[in-house]
């Protein structure tokens, strides 16, 4: 998608929000909050980002997301579903234009044959229209959430612009 660091992703991620007037935020699961934290790497982030969720547990899904009970038990964390309804639940919550969400199995542990390490869901919204994408990174735990958090950023940028034609 865009092969640039972290940081120039979130600089042009930021001048877009900016261009634009879009509000953006956050709901993370496997990557701790370090989409958050590289969108607020860049100065004056606070104009386009004020709130973001860091939701590790499914208890936390549920509490600030709204994401149903009944949604974790049929398809679990890891799932196309969740990320679509952690989508919504941030865009509602937080008054924001643009979510993106992602939960995956980091590792170096917690996978199966379903959904083994490096699996990760992404989807990047709204209230109305998300787009989904299941990615399957590879590395050490590190090197899984930093792939993540990069296809994150990637996802916001290419979302604004594709709003913007």
């Amino acid at each position: 998608m865009y092969e640039s660091e972290p940081g120039a992703l979130a600089e042009h991620l930021g001048r877009l929000c900016r261009e634009h007037r879009i509000e953006v935020t956050t709901a993370e699961s496997c990557t701790g909050g370090g989409i958050a934290a590289a969108i607020t790497e860049v100065a004056g982030s606070s104009a386009y980002f004020t709130t973001g969720y860091v939701t590790y547990a499914d208890t936390a899904k549920t509490r600030l997301l709204g994401v149903k009970p009944a949604l974790l038990d049929a398809h679990g964390a890891v799932s196309r579903d969740v990320v679509q309804a952690m989508v919504e639940g941030a865009c509602r919550d937080s008054g924001a234009q643009l979510a993106v969400a992602v939960s995956g199995v980091a590792g170096p542990g917690g996978g199966s044959d379903a959904k083994p390490v490096g699996t990760v869901w992404l989807a990047w919204g709204n209230l109305s229209h998300q787009q989904v994408e299941c990615f399957h990174f590879s590395g050490s735990r590190q090197a899984v959430r930093e792939q993540a958090v990069h296809q994150a950023l990637a996802g916001l940028i290419l979302w604004i612009e594709t709003m913007a034609e």
